[in-house]
């Protein structure tokens, strides 16, 4: 059965662990710090079999060389900008992780970066920074174009996908979330529900992306409401659900 570890790093990054109930080995998912990756990984008795990187940033990247150092295992991701990266992958790509009993298959999802990719394997998605709990990341080198059809895209897995985000961003994107859809009562309950679970120090990720399909604006471009919204906001019509997702954006830009 799949088993997903979770380790905290920095202020608010998550670190995934992807192994079995019934095994030792584990994948490791964009460690941008080795020093929690390592103490976790003798604490529990597991052996990193492969790193997964999402995308180039620091924080996402930052613990691969110390990690490779002390295990010498293959790093996957984009190919081009990430020096560490010994196995470059992208759409349509296949990860064996024997002997875990699973692949994974690698879609790409570009929008927070050009090349950005996301993992999927057995209901679970490990989508770096291109799908946050209630959000998404920012524009950085790719497109509204792009960002708006790779969340799309996610949109049309299964309601129980379980989305493994790679920060605790969750509170701060339902006050936006609130702002775009006032009236939306799911966003006010799941309000409610990710303050009890950050007071007892628990974490919001992961999330079924059922709950984010019915409260993460980012993925309800395509609604009505999300447009009226946002052409209110911004004053003008927007054409497409592309157009609706990179007002939508700017409106959060604007008020971080």
């Amino acid at each position: 059965m799949l088993k997903v570890h979770r380790v905290e790093a920095f202020d608010d990054n998550y670190i995934w662990l992807i192994g079995d109930s019934e095994c030792a080995e584990v994948a490791v998912v964009d460690p941008g710090d080795d020093t929690p990756v390592q103490a976790y990984l003798e604490a529990q008795g597991l052996t990193p079999i492969a790193i997964l990187l999402t995308h180039h940033h620091g924080d996402h990247t930052g613990g691969v060389e110390a990690l490779v150092e002390r295990y010498p295992v293959p790093v996957y991701g984009p190919g081009g900008r990430i020096r560490t990266v010994t196995h470059p992958v992208g759409e349509g790509g296949q990860i064996n992780l024997a002997p875990l009993p699973y692949t994974l298959e690698v879609w790409a999802t570009p929008g927070h970066t050009a090349d950005h990719l996301s993992y999927l394997t057995r209901g679970a998605l490990f989508c770096g920074d291109t799908l946050f709990t209630a959000g998404c990341g920012r524009i950085f080198d790719g497109s509204a174009e792009q960002f708006s059809a790779s969340l799309a895209r996610i949109r049309d897995l299964d309601d129980e996908t379980l989305v493994y985000c790679a920060h605790e961003y969750t509170l701060d994107n339902l006050r936006f979330a609130r702002i775009a859809e006032p009236d939306n009562d799911a966003i006010l309950a799941r309000q409610a529900r990710a303050h009890e679970q950050r007071a007892k120090g628990e974490a919001t990720v992961p999330e079924r992306l059922g709950e984010e399909k019915a409260t993460n604006p980012f993925l309800r471009c395509h609604t009505g409401r999300l447009q009226v919204a946002a052409e209110t906001y911004h004053q003008r019509t927007l054409n497409n659900e592309a157009e609706v997702f990179a007002a939508v954006r700017r409106w959060k830009d604007d008020l971080d």
